[in-house]
C-alpha cells in the first residue's frame, strides 16, 4: 500500500476505487438533515465529512432537508440548520434542496414498483405488520393483501392519495422478501396515509413517502455520487440499493456508512433537549452549557476549533467516544494565538497606591498578545485606584503564596512594582489594600535590577466598566455520568455561575457579539449575542486556560 493511501480513511479510498475504475466522473455529496431540532456536534462530523469530500475532490455538496415527516417539523428548525450549516463553512452554493420538492417524483416511481408488481397497498395495522415481521430469529409471513392485482393496487393508492383513507387505515408497502434475514427487507412501509400540513407543501398531500425510500430517490434525482451517512443506517443499505435499482436510475449513487462521534458526559437527544428547555434548566437550544451547533457558537467556539475536533476524531467505521477535554484543546489552540488579551476582574477589591500623584492617569502600550505581534498593542489606562482579584491578597498567607500580602513586593502585570502596606475592612466585609509603587520599576520593555515572585493583573478603577461575567461548567454531574436510573438527567447544580460587578478594562466595553478574549490568567471568553447590549456586553466564558487533556502521540 502507497504511502499516499495509508493516509487516508476509508471513504477516500474507496472514492479513489471508484475514481479509477471510471464510474463516477465529479464527486457529489450531500448532508441532508430532518428539521425537527438542532443541530448538535455529532451533525458537524457528518457536515465536514460531506462538505470536506466534495471539496477534495473538485466536487459538488447539497444542503438537503429530508421534510418527509411533517410531524415534527418546522421552519425555525430549517433556519437554524442553513445558519449552522454555512458557520461551519459548509458552501453549497445554490444547491439547497428539500424532499418535499420530489414528491411528485416519489409519487410516480411507488406507481412504477406497482406496475412492476414490486409494492402493494397493505390493509394490516401498524401492530399486525409488527406481527407478521417475525424477529431475528425466525422469518416473517405474507400479508394477506400481498397478491393484489396491480390494477387494484393503482387504484388504491390513488384513493390513498385522494384522501379516501384514515390515518394508519392503509400503507403502500414494497413487496421484496418476508423470510430475509434483513428485517429491513420484510415488505417495508414506503408510503403512508397522514392527514397534516406540511411546512413546505401545505395540504397538497395526505400521503407522506418514508425515509427509507425517499432517500435514495432524492440522492439519484440530485445526482449524489456518494452518500455518506452514520453506522445505524448499515442494514438499511440493502434496501437503499434496492430502491434505486428497481426504480432503475441511470447513475445510482452508493450509500457508505462511518461511526457517530460520541462525546463524553453531554446532553444530544432531542427529548431530553426539548424537556430541559421547557423546564428553564436552559434558556434555550442554544443555551452555552449544551452542545448543539448554535450552543457552541454562542459560547465561543470558532468553525476551525470544530473542524480541528472532528479531524483528530478521524473518519473510521469503529464506534468510539471522544473526551469533552479534547473539545476544549482544540478551541484553546485557535484561540490562544488567534485573539487578544485583555484584563478583567471577576472578583474585584480595590487597591489604593498611596504614593502616586492623586487625580494622574497615564497609559501603558500593552502588547494584545506576546506570542502574535501581528494583533499590535493598545494604551491601557493606570491610575492611583485600581481593582484587582480578591484571590491575589490575603491578610495572613498561605505557604507559597507569592501575591499581594503585608510587606510583599509584585508586579502589576505592563505596570509597575508595588508593596502591599496595610488593608482595611469594612462592616459588610469588603477589602481595601494599600500599597506603595516604585516608579523606577515602569514597565516599558527594559529590565528591572531586582527580581518578585508574583505577578497580578489589574484595571484602573477611574476608567473601568462594570460587566457581567457567567462561567460555566458541564451541564452533566460528570461524577455521577449522564442518566439516572430512572432515565432522568444526572444534572450539575453549579452549571452555570453568573458574576455581576465585574471591573473590565475600557477597550472591552464595545466588544460587539461573538467577539472573543484570552482574560489573562481566568480564561477565553466570548460577548453573548443573547443578552448583550450596546455599551454593555455580557461575556462567557468559552473555556479556561489549563487542562489536563493530552494529545495522543
Amino acid at each position: 500500500m502507497s504511502e499516499e493511501n495509508v493516509s487516508k480513511n476509508f471513504i477516500e479510498m474507496i472514492i479513489d476505487e471508484d475514481l479509477s475504475e471510471g464510474k463516477y466522473e465529479e464527486i457529489h455529496t450531500r448532508f441532508p438533515p430532518e428539521p425537527n431540532g438542532y443541530l448538535h456536534i455529532g451533525h458537524a462530523k457528518a457536515i465536514l465529512v460531506n462538505y470536506g469530500l466534495a471539496k477534495e475532490y473538485g466536487g459538488k455538496f447539497n444542503l438537503r432537508f429530508d421534510d418527509t415527516n411533517p410531524t415534527k417539523e418546522k421552519s425555525e428548525f430549517v433556519e437554524s440548520i442553513k445558519e449552522d450549516v454555512a458557520w461551519l463553512g459548509a458552501d453549497w452554493e445554490d444547491r439547497l434542496f428539500f424532499a418535499s420538492s420530489y414528491f411528485d417524483q416519489m409519487y410516480e416511481a411507488a406507481v412504477k414498483l406497482i406496475k412492476k408488481g414490486k409494492a402493494f397497498v397493505c390493509d394490516l395495522t401498524a401492530d399486525e405488520i409488527r406481527e407478521y415481521r417475525g424477529t431475528f430469529d425466525t422469518p416473517g409471513k405474507n400479508s394477506p393483501y400481498r397478491d393484489r392485482s396491480v390494477e387494484e393496487n393503482l387504484e388504491l393508492f390513488e384513493n390513498m392519495k385522494n384522501g379516501l383513507y384514515a390515518d394508519g387505515e392503509k400503507v403502500l408497502r414494497a413487496k421484496i422478501d418476508m423470510a430475509s434475514p434483513n428485517i429491513n427487507m420484510r415488505d417495508p412501509v414506503i408510503y403512508r396515509v397522514a392527514h397534516m400540513s406540511h411546512h413546505n407543501t401545505g395540504d397538497k398531500w395526505c400521503i407522506y413517502p418514508m425515509y427509507d425510500f425517499a432517500h435514495p430517490i432524492e440522492d439519484a434525482i440530485e445526482n449524489v455520487t456518494h452518500s455518506c451517512c452514520t453506522l445505524e443506517f448499515e442494514d438499511h443499505r440493502p434496501l437503499y440499493d434496492w430502491v434505486v435499482k428497481e426504480l432503475e436510475y441511470p447513475h445510482p449513487p452508493k450509500q457508505i456508512e462511518f461511526a457517530k462521534m460520541y462525546l463524553t458526559n453531554v446532553v444530544t437527544g432531542k427529548r431530553y433537549i426539548k424537556k430541559l428547555v421547557e423546564d428553564g434548566t436552559v434558556d434555550g437550544w442554544d443555551d452555552p452549557r449544551l452542545v448543539s451547533i448554535a450552543a457552541l457558537r454562542r459560547r465561543g467556539f470558532t468553525p476551525e476549533s470544530i473542524k480541528k475536533f472532528v479531524d483528530l476524531c478521524g473518519v473510521s467505521k469503529a464506534q468510539s467516544s471522544a473526551d469533552y477535554a479534547m473539545l476544549e484543546y482544540c478551541i484553546r489552540e485557535d484561540l490562544k494565538l488567534s485573539r487578544p488579551r485583555v484584563m478583567a476582574i471577576l472578583d474585584p477589591i480595590k487597591l489604593i497606591i498611596d504614593n502616586y500623584p492623586e487625580g494622574q492617569t497615564e497609559y501603558f502600550d500593552v502588547p494584545n498578545n506576546l506570542e502574535n505581534e501581528s494583533l499590535g498593542s493598545r494604551k491601557v489606562p493606570f491610575s492611583r485606584e485600581l481593582y484587582i482579584e480578591r484571590d491575589d491578597f490575603m491578610a495572613e498567607p498561605i505557604k507559597k503564596y507569592f501575591r499581594l500580602f503585608p510587606g510583599n513586593e509584585v508586579r502589576l502585570m505592563n505596570a509597575y512594582f508595588v508593596t502591599c502596606t496595610s488593608y482595611e475592612t469594612d462592616a459588610n466585609g469588603n477589602v481595601t489594600v494599600h500599597a506603595t509603587y516604585d516608579p523606577e520599576t515602569r514597565q516599558d520593555g527594559r529590565e528591572v535590577d531586582r527580581k518578585v515572585k508574583g505577578t497580578i493583573h489589574w484595571v484602573s478603577a477611574e476608567t473601568a466598566f462594570t460587566a457581567t461575567v457567567r462561567l460555566y461548567e458541564n451541564l452533566i454531574d460528570e461524577e455521577k455520568g449522564v442518566y439516572n436510573e430512572d432515565g432522568s438527567l444526572n444534572l450539575n447544580p453549579n452549571s452555570r455561575t453568573v458574576l455581576e460587578g465585574c471591573m473590565l478594562e475600557p477597550s472591552l466595553a464595545d466588544a460587539k457579539a461573538y467577539e472573543s478574549f484570552q482574560f489573562v490568567r481566568n480564561g477565553f471568553f466570548c460577548v453573548d449575542y443573547k443578552d448583550s447590549k450596546e455599551g454593555a456586553p455580557v461575556f462567557n466564558r468559552v473555556v479556561s486556560l489549563k487542562s489536563s487533556f493530552k494529545l495522543p502521540q
